[in-house]
C-alpha cells in the first residue's frame, strides 16, 4: 500500500471514533486492541469496545502521520464533554485492512466524562 492509501484507512477510523461511526473503517476480522492501560483484545471485541466510547465523542482532528512499510503512526486530538485530549495511535494495516490499535494518551480527559 501507498502512503495515501494508509493514511486513509488511519483517517477513516480516526473519523469513525470521533464521529461515533465505524461504517466505513476496514477492520480486519483478526483486529486487536492494546493499551498501557488495557489488555489486549481482539475481534469483535475490539469494535464493541471502542464503539462503546461514542457516547463521549465530539468529534476528532488529525494533526500527523507517520507512515512506515505496514505501519501508520497517528497524533490527532479527539474532543469528549469534559475538553479535548492528545491521542498518539501506532497502527498496523495489513492487505487493505486495519489489523492493530495501539492508543497511547492521558486518560483523565476520558475517565472525567465517564464519571
Amino acid at each position: 500500500m501507498n502512503r495515501n492509501e494508509m493514511v486513509s484507512i488511519a483517517e477513516k477510523y480516526i473519523t469513525g471514533l470521533g464521529a461515533g461511526d465505524f461504517s466505513q473503517v476496514p477492520f480486519s476480522t483478526d483486529i486487536t486492541y492494546e493499551s498501557p492501560l488495557t489488555p489486549k483484545i481482539q475481534g469483535q471485541e475490539v469494535i464493541d469496545f471502542l464503539s462503546g466510547l461514542f457516547p463521549l465523542m465530539r468529534g476528532a482532528e488529525v494533526v500527523q502521520h507517520i507512515v512506515e512499510g505496514e505501519y501508520i503512526a497517528s497524533l490527532f486530538i479527539l474532543h469528549t464533554p469534559n475538553g479535548k485530549t492528545y491521542i498518539f495511535d501506532k497502527f498496523r494495516v495489513v492487505d487493505g485492512k486495519l489489523r492493530e490499535i495501539n492508543p497511547y494518551y492521558d486518560p483523565s480527559v476520558l475517565n472525567e466524562a465517564v464519571v
